[in-house]
This record gives C-alpha cells, structure tokens and sequence, in this order.
C-alpha cells in the first residue's frame, strides 16, 4: 500500500492529477488505521519483555510505513491546495509520455465480469492495472485471473492515449471492439 501511495503521490504531482492526490489521501487513512491496529496488537501480544523485544522489529516498519504515508500525503496535499510545480517538473512531463488515472467501471461498462486476461488490457491499451478498489477493499498487483467487477475502481498506469480510452470503457462509452489497430500489439 505505502509503494502505491508513493507512486500515486509522485504521479500527482507530476501530472498535477488532483484524482491520484485524493487517492493518497484515502490510503493514507487506511495506513494510519492500520498502523493503529498493529500497535494495539503488538501490546495486547507481548506477554513478556522477549515478546516485546521480537515484536519491536514489527513496531518499526509500522512506523516506517506510516512515515512513507505521511511523506505520500504532503505531496498529494501540494496537488489538492493548488501547488503550482517548477517548471523543470513542466519539462519532465513533456518527456514523459506515462500517466495514473483512476476510473470506475460502470454496469454497461465490457470491463465488467472479465478478467484482466481475458481483457488484455495491457496490450491493447497500453494501460497497466496497478491496483483496484473494490469497496472498503483493495487488490494490489492484480493479476491475469483478477476478476473486474462492476462499481470497480482501478488506478492505472500507462499513456495519455490510451487513459482516455480506459476511461471510455469503464463509463461503457465504447467497447474493446473500438480500439484502433495502432494501439493493439
């Protein structure tokens, strides 16, 4: 989750994507809640001072995670406030041609009820499914048996191109049967 969140929170910036900077913010709670429940957890286990000192190590990267959290979250706040980048940032992003975008499949959307591979969604769109919100829940590093579902959001990954035509799927607005040639492999 905090690797997501630093790649969300960078993309926010870099691409000033107000969608990827309320993404962070969204993790960034749950990470605090989660950090809460480990530290609860740890003392409610240590039954003794080994107990402690084994679970010390834990404690540590919980903290660590939640430091990487709270770094994610000020970035995305600059997006949100209205944080103007430097222009050397205007210059990497002429060169970049990667985007994040977040969408959420609607019910008429052929994303729904299909897996990643089935949809091949990498190759025909140059989009790269990072992670999908399903609820409460989140699927990381979602592979090709993932199934989408409807009310889905992913966070995706990839070229200007081919997030306008990821959105057009998950609002049902096209089909994959659309897709020109060109950007098909």
């Amino acid at each position: 989750m905090s690797e997501l969140m630093v790649d969300l929170a960078y993309s926010a910036v870099l691409f000033n994507s107000k969608t990827a900077a309320e993404e962070v913010i969204t993790l960034e709670n749950e990470v605090n809640a989660m950090n809460y429940e480990i530290k609860k957890e740890s003392l409610v286990a240590a039954r003794s001072y080994e107990d402690a000192e084994k679970l010390t190590a834990l404690l540590e990267i919980a903290e660590a995670t939640e430091s990487m959290a709270n770094a994610a979250k000020d970035l995305a706040d600059l997006v949100l406030t209205g944080f103007k980048p430097h222009p050397v940032f205007k210059m990497v992003m002429e060169e970049s041609d990667k985007s994040i975008v977040r969408v959420t499949i609607d019910d008429s959307s052929e994303l729904a009820n299909n897996t990643l591979g089935d949809l091949l969604l990498v190759n025909r769109t140059g989009m790269r499914v990072i992670s999908i919100r399903r609820g409460v829940s989140w699927i990381y590093g979602p592979d090709k048996n993932t199934m989408l579902l409807a009310g889905d959001t992913l966070i995706l990954k990839g070229t200007d191109e081919g997030a306008d035509l990821l959105e057009k799927l998950a609002a049902g607005t096209c089909s994959l049967d659309d897709i020109p040639d060109e950007l098909e492999e």
